[in-house]
C-alpha cells in the first residue's frame, strides 16, 4: 500500500512538473562553443519542411500541434508539405525523428510579398506531437520585449554554408542583433517595425542564401529559457559585411499568434536586453552598389 501510494506520487510529481514546462529550458542545451555543426537535440524546436524529400524551410516548433515559419514558405500546396521534427540531418531519417503532415496553414493576412512584412505563418500539424529530449517547443518573445543592438543572437538552420554547399548536419552561429536604423541603411526600401536583423558588421559568419523560417534566438536568462525573437525573411548574399540578415520580429505578433493557436498555446516571455550602443551608417560604411541612395543614407545617419 505505501509503495504503491509511494510511487503514484512520484509519478503525479513528474507530471506536474513536464506540464508546468511551457517551453524549452536552457539546461536542456549543449552548444558547442565555436563550432558550426549543431549537437543532436541541441535545437528542438528546429524543423525542417520537406517538398519531396527536399528541405526547403525551417521552422519551430512552438507547441504540440504548432510550428512557426515564414509566410513566403508557403508557396506550394500544403498536401505535398512534410514537416520532420527532431531531424539532426536533414537528408535522412534518425531514430529521433518525428514526421506529420500540414492540417492547415494561417498566413499572416497582411504579408506582403514586395517588402516582406509580416512574414509569418502558423503550420498547425496532423497530430500533435509528444515531447522528447529531441523534440521540444521554443519560447516566443513577448509583445513588449526589446533587443537593442549588439545583443548575443543564434541563428539556426540548413542555409547554405560559406563554401556554398548545403548542409546534412544543422547550422548555427552567433551573430549580433543589429539596430532597426542601422539595419535600413543596407535595405533602403524600408524596414519595419515588423522586422529586426542580425549579422556581423565585418560579415564572414551567418546567414547565406538562408533557410527561410529559420529561427532567431537569444538566451533567456532571467527565466532559463530559450527565446525565438525572429523568422528568417530576407538576406542579401553570403554573410557580406554591413549587410545584415533580415527577420520578421515574433514579439509584434504575439496577439496573433495567441488567436490562432487556440487551445495549443505556446509559452510567451518578455525579455527587454540591457541598452548598448547602437551605430548608424556613415557613407564609408555603405556598400558601393548602395551609394546612389544617398537622400536616404543622409536621413538614415540622422535618424
Amino acid at each position: 500500500g505505501k509503495m504503491a501510494l509511494h510511487q503514484f506520487l512520484c509519478c503525479l510529481a513528474v507530471m506536474i512538473f513536464l506540464s508546468s514546462k511551457a517551453c524549452a529550458s536552457l539546461s536542456s542545451n549543449n552548444r558547442i562553443i565555436g563550432g558550426d555543426d549543431a549537437s543532436p537535440g541541441e535545437w528542438p524546436w528546429q524543423v525542417t519542411l520537406q517538398l519531396d524529400s527536399n528541405h526547403f524551410c525551417g521552422g519551430s516548433l512552438i507547441s504540440d500541434q504548432w510550428v512557426l515559419t515564414a509566410a513566403q514558405c508557403l508557396f506550394t500546396g500544403i498536401g505535398r508539405i512534410t514537416v520532420f521534427l527532431g531531424r539532426h540531418n536533414v537528408s535522412g531519417p534518425n531514430p529521433n525523428d518525428v514526421s506529420r503532415k500540414v492540417e492547415d496553414a494561417v498566413c499572416h493576412p497582411d504579408y506582403d510579398v514586395f517588402t516582406f512584412d509580416n512574414d509569418i505563418c502558423l503550420l498547425k500539424l496532423s497530430a500533435p506531437v509528444n515531447f522528447t529530449d529531441y523534440i521540444y517547443p521554443v519560447c516566443l518573445a513577448a509583445a513588449n520585449s526589446t533587443f537593442h543592438s549588439g545583443t548575443s543572437s543564434w541563428v539556426t538552420g540548413w542555409g547554405v554554408t560559406e563554401n556554398g554547399t548545403l548542409p546534412d548536419i544543422l547550422q548555427e552561429v552567433e551573430v549580433p542583433v543589429v539596430g532597426n536604423n542601422e539595419c535600413e541603411c543596407s535595405y533602403p526600401s524600408g524596414i519595419t517595425d515588423n522586422m529586426i536583423c542580425s549579422g556581423h558588421r565585418q560579415g564572414g559568419k551567418g546567414i547565406c542564401q538562408g533557410d527561410g523560417g529559420g529561427s532567431l534566438l537569444i538566451e533567456d536568462r532571467n527565466n532559463s529559457v530559450w527565446l525565438q525573437i525572429g523568422i528568417l525573411s530576407f538576406t542579401r548574399g553570403c554573410a557580406l559585411p554591413m549587410i545584415p540578415a533580415g527577420y520578421t520580429r515574433v514579439s509584434r505578433y504575439q496577439e496573433w499568434i495567441t488567436d490562432v493557436t487556440g487551445t495549443s498555446q505556446p509559452g510567451f516571455h518578455e525579455q527587454v536586453t540591457l541598452h548598448t550602443s547602437s551605430l548608424i551608417c556613415s557613407y564609408r560604411a555603405l556598400p558601393v552598389f548602395l551609394s546612389i541612395w544617398l537622400d536616404k543614407s543622409q536621413r538614415c545617419a540622422s535618424r
